[in-house]
């Protein structure tokens, strides 16, 4: 269920705003004024005690592959996820097969959603100069940190998107991130 999907279910069954309130991002949340609050229904109530449960749960799965896997273990986990991710979502495919299998094709249709250049032997993919934060809402409510694990993730996305439209293996670099600290996100294939 996408996004939209989801909030469009929530507001048909009445807990559009319970929604909405949970989705927005934190600071908003917390600039609410408390004492106008209506009290929450119990759905509310339930869509909030879920949401807590997942994000400790994710906390807690984190920082157990932190504390009991080596780093080479967490990567190929989180790398897991950002192919399955690119699977999940059919604009990613879609910007692959966009490409009619070639580079410059594949470059055309990244500007679809963000920016790619080429330099030598190297496709540059890059979410903008600048962005606020990180785009994934899996994390939203967790800070980042220098090495971020999740950021592997995402270049796995990028990579599925990238061999796939291009019919071969890449080996992909994270060059910056918001979640490690940078100013955007941003990955090189390395295709020479």
């Amino acid at each position: 269920m996408t996004r939209k999907d989801f909030l469009a279910a929530s507001i048909t069954s009445g807990l559009g705003c319970c929604a909405l309130r949970l989705l927005a991002p934190t600071e908003l949340r917390a600039a609410e004024p408390a004492a106008d609050t209506p009290t929450p229904s119990p759905e509310c109530e339930q869509v909030r005690r879920d949401k807590d449960f997942t994000d400790n749960w994710l906390s807690d799965l984190l920082d157990t592959m932190d504390a009991e896997l080596d780093e080479p273990a967490r990567v190929k986990l989180i790398e897991g996820c950002g192919r399955a991710c690119y699977r999940r979502h059919a604009f990613k495919p879609a910007i692959a097969a966009a490409s009619g299998g070639t580079l410059e094709g594949l470059i055309k249709a990244y500007h679809t959603m963000c920016e790619a250049w080429l330099e030598g032997d190297d496709l540059h993919v890059r979410f903008g100069e600048k962005v606020e934060r990180c785009y994934c809402p899996v994390l939203h409510d967790r800070p980042g940190r220098p090495n971020d694990l999740h950021c592997h993730c995402t270049k796995a996305t990028q990579q599925s998107i990238i061999e796939a439209a291009l019919k071969r293996p890449v080996k992909m670099e994270i060059v910056e991130s918001v979640r490690r600290g940078g100013r955007t996100c941003h990955f090189i294939a390395h295709l020479g």
